[in-house]
């Protein structure tokens, strides 16, 4: 049985681990070629690239950081080119550091901001041109996810960078979802809340997760696989009359805080 993705090819920035592997070996269960990416963590990403090809699909590896614009304009390139074309763009990639702004090493901070903003503007508009080359040439659009972040809406302590980047991509995204309509593409936006992902490592301890998750709503963190999935219907045509949306996979944690009181308690 074909996936609905049958035929796409798609590139997938930071996708060597964590929520961005969960939806680039997704894309591929549901039939895509992807383009993997990482900037230092090639034998993750190798890891990555033999899980989709057991799937019977293409995969290729491109490196390269993309806070630089230069190079992320050369690998949508070489994504295009050594994939036949490109239907599917995530902008995954990011960098956090947590520290209170008054006190921040700014260079920590400016570096969240090159990665999860400028990196996604680059990618987006390198991704959105060639979508637009290839309408122009043969009609052939294209469909683009932004995974930003429930940090966009709430102001978390100790990280105003990266809420400063997910709420600045957020409006990117409805912004070029307006502009590129009219070449075929469509642009969305998946805020996953908290994700169990190597990532979170960085800023917890196993049991501080463990923890964490029996506190959420539904009872645990959510899954890279859970991300893959929403990711793959956003992307498909399944939804192709969702454009400058958010896909919300959260387990509830926008809900007001009220919501979670246990009944009969204060």
């Amino acid at each position: 049985m074909s996936g609905r993705l049958e035929g796409k090819t798609a590139f997938v920035t930071g996708s060597s681990k964590g929520i961005g592997a969960g939806i680039a070996v997704e894309l591929a269960r549901e039939g895509a070629d992807v383009a993997l990416n990482c900037r230092s963590s090639r034998e993750e990403a190798e890891a990555v690239a033999a899980t989709i090809r057991d799937l019977g699909r293409t995969a290729v590896i491109l490196q390269g950081d993309v806070s630089d614009r230069a190079t992320i304009e050369r690998l949508v390139a070489e994504a295009g080119e050594q994939l036949g074309g490109l239907d599917l763009f995530v902008s995954n990639a990011v960098y956090s550091a947590r520290e209170p702004f008054l006190d921040a090493d700014l260079d920590e901070f400016k570096k969240t901001i090159d990665v999860s903003m400028w990196g996604a503007f680059y990618g987006l508009r390198a991704a959105c041109r060639l979508m637009r080359e290839q309408f122009d040439e043969n009609g052939r659009g294209g469909s683009v996810l932004i995974v930003s972040s429930p940090h966009a809406e709430i102001a978390f302590p100790t990280a105003m960078a990266y809420n400063m980047a997910k709420a600045a991509i957020d409006q990117m995204a409805r912004t070029a979802a307006v502009e590129v309509a009219k070449y075929g593409t469509r642009v969305n936006i998946l805020h996953p809340g908290w994700i169990d992902t190597p990532g979170e490592r960085k800023f917890f301890t196993e049991e501080q997760l463990e923890e964490g998750g029996k506190a959420m709503l539904l009872g645990r963190l959510g899954t890279s696989e859970e991300c893959g999935k929403a990711a793959a219907y956003v992307l498909s045509d399944d939804a192709r009359y969702m454009t400058g949306s958010t896909l919300t996979l959260d387990g509830g944690a926008k809900l007001p805080f009220w919501s979670r009181r246990e009944e009969g308690k204060q």
